[in-house]
């Protein structure tokens, strides 16, 4: 039996928002197998800070540049525009732009189709989708919420092939 917690970050815009890990993903952190991170990380230094804590996997977002996909702390030493992954089992798509919303999840079925799931960013608007043509899941961002109530991560938790739980999760508001 193979289980993982992956913990699934995407926008974290760094340094303009990302001034360090956020209090409240300490403990995610600690508990993760992988963690997976949806593009526009903006510093490498973003993943030097999650690779501390279990291995990460990227793609890059618009607004990522070239010191961002030559991050070598990855299994592949580069960080790619889109990435399939096996984890536990489950294949997963990561791309950072997913387009509009409307047709989304046959378009991502149509890009990746061989992926039981396809995670991605970019909107900064956290969504869990599991129905379609293809589960999508968009965590959000843990520190540029723009119109959010307030900053989200998301957790995966695979077993076997098998996606058990699929959570976005609110980030305690920071504190001066």
């Amino acid at each position: 039996m193979t289980r993982l917690r992956v913990l699934v970050l995407s926008d974290t815009h760094a340094p303009r928002f990302w001034k360090g890990v956020p209090a409240g993903l300490h403990e995610p952190l600690a508990a993760a197998d992988v963690i997976l991170h949806a593009g526009d990380v903006c510093t490498p230094g973003v993943l030097d800070d999650l690779a501390a804590h279990a291995p990460v996997r990227a793609v890059l977002g618009n607004n990522d540049g070239d010191d961002v996909a030559a991050w070598d702390g990855g299994p592949d030493g580069e960080v790619p525009e889109t990435l399939e992954l096996d984890l536990a089992g489950l294949a997963v798509a990561m791309i950072h732009d997913a387009g509009p919303r409307q047709g989304r999840d046959r378009r991502m079925r149509r890009r990746f189709p061989d992926a039981d799931l396809v995670v991605f960013g970019h909107s900064h608007i956290p969504l869990d989708e599991p129905a379609g043509a293809v589960p999508l899941f968009n965590p959000g961002s843990p520190t540029d919420k723009r119109r959010q109530p307030h900053g989200t991560w998301g957790e995966l938790m695979i077993e076997d092939g098998v996606l058990l739980q699929h959570t976005i999760h609110p980030l305690p508001p920071r504190t001066p």
